[in-house]
């Protein structure tokens, strides 16, 4: 059985192990510790199984222009052993469910079209938003909250950590 919980002080070093395993570079599990370290990790969950933790996710905030702030989804990952039975699904449904009942009324996310989709994510483009990465398509947004979107802000910021992402 997977247990979905927010991360506590005694995982921060599996949530490294995750990120590390679940990406090419250390990039994102240094993006998680200076965002938990600046205070900005507004949801961090972890999957937990039999006592161990396998798979975290993390929401930041996004501001716009208009000075609309929504959550930005980065990262998620799952150890390898534990990749397919939908345990990055669970953490993505209960981070998007926190930030709900914190009344956050959107995210975005940068990933894969034809995965976000079945949370609801859609190209912001069709909203009016655009990303500093050049992600096309891949840049989706979600209303998480009616009438919370800012249709036509213009571009979305992540928060300043993001630059640690450069390796």
């Amino acid at each position: 059985m997977t247990i979905i919980r927010p991360e506590r002080p005694e995982d921060f070093e599996a949530i490294d192990t995750v990120h590390t395993a679940g990406f090419p570079t250390i990039a994102e599990a240094r993006l998680v510790r200076v965002l938990r370290e600046a205070g900005r990790l507004t949801a961090s969950l972890v999957a937990e199984v039999e006592g161990q933790v396998v798979g975290h996710v993390a929401f930041s905030p996004v501001s716009t222009a208009t000075e609309a702030i929504g959550a930005g989804l980065a990262p998620v990952a799952v150890l390898p052993s534990h990749q397919r039975p939908g345990i990055a699904a669970q953490l993505i449904e209960a981070g998007l469910s926190a930030s709900r009942s914190a009344g956050v009324g959107w995210a975005v996310v940068l990933g894969e079209p034809a995965y976000y989709a079945r949370f609801g994510f859609r190209p912001a483009r069709g909203f009016g938003l655009s990303d500093a990465y050049g992600g096309g398509d891949a840049f989706q947004a979600l209303e998480l909250i009616p009438g919370s979107l800012p249709e036509g802000a213009g571009l979305a910021r992540y928060a300043p950590e993001f630059a640690s992402l450069e390796v």
